[in-house]
């Protein structure tokens, strides 16, 4: 019987193989394959961004480019994989806010205190085997701690925290928007 550990081992070994398949398939389009898939990606992003920001406007935050900055850096070529992003980019989001709202509060200023957030919140985040959720954690750490804001940093947290999610659900929503379409008029299965 397989251990629980040596399964998840041989379904990251799979999907690794899958994802080397993938990209030898890609490299294997033409061109004008590529410019194709290449602007539906675009298109995809930047819809997600434009949902995501005009979405932060109307709920009152003021800087809902960080929304879109999300939406963009989440946005892949399946729901999949937008929903793996999402939820690295979220939880990261909560780790490096909370890091950095520690370390803001225990010494304000002091960039020795941001390194070493940044450090905490990357290091936390691969003790808790969520590797890629480390790269938001220290952006996050970085943007809370080293970003200009006004109010409290647990505001400005919140604040960014709100705009990562609505980024994120932004890039949900047209990523399955677009398989659906896609489906539909490409007639392509589940």
């Amino acid at each position: 019987m397989n251990s629980p550990r040596r399964a998840l081992a041989e379904l990251m070994q799979r999907l690794e193989q899958m994802a080397d398949e993938a990209t030898r398939l890609r490299q294997n389009l033409t061109r004008g394959d590529r410019l194709v898939a290449g602007l539906m990606h675009a298109l995809r992003a930047v819809l997600a961004a434009a949902l995501g920001y005009y979405g932060a406007l109307l709920l009152g935050l003021e800087q809902g480019f960080w929304a879109a900055i999300t939406a963009i850096s989440v946005t892949q070529a399946s729901y999949a994989e937008v929903r793996h992003s999402s939820r690295d980019q979220f939880i990261g989001a909560i780790i490096g806010g909370l890091v950095g709202i520690a370390a803001a509060a225990l010494v304000h200023n002091q960039f020795p205190a941001y390194a070493l957030a940044v450090i905490a919140g990357m290091t936390l985040c691969w003790v808790l085997d969520l590797g890629a959720a480390g790269r938001i954690a220290g952006i996050t750490t970085t943007i809370v701690m080293l970003v200009p804001h006004q109010g409290t940093f647990l505001q400005f947290a919140l604040f960014r925290l709100g705009e990562v999610v609505l980024g994120a659900v932004a890039a949900l929503l047209v990523t399955r928007a677009f398989d659906i379409a896609e489906r539909r008029l490409l007639g392509t299965p589940r």
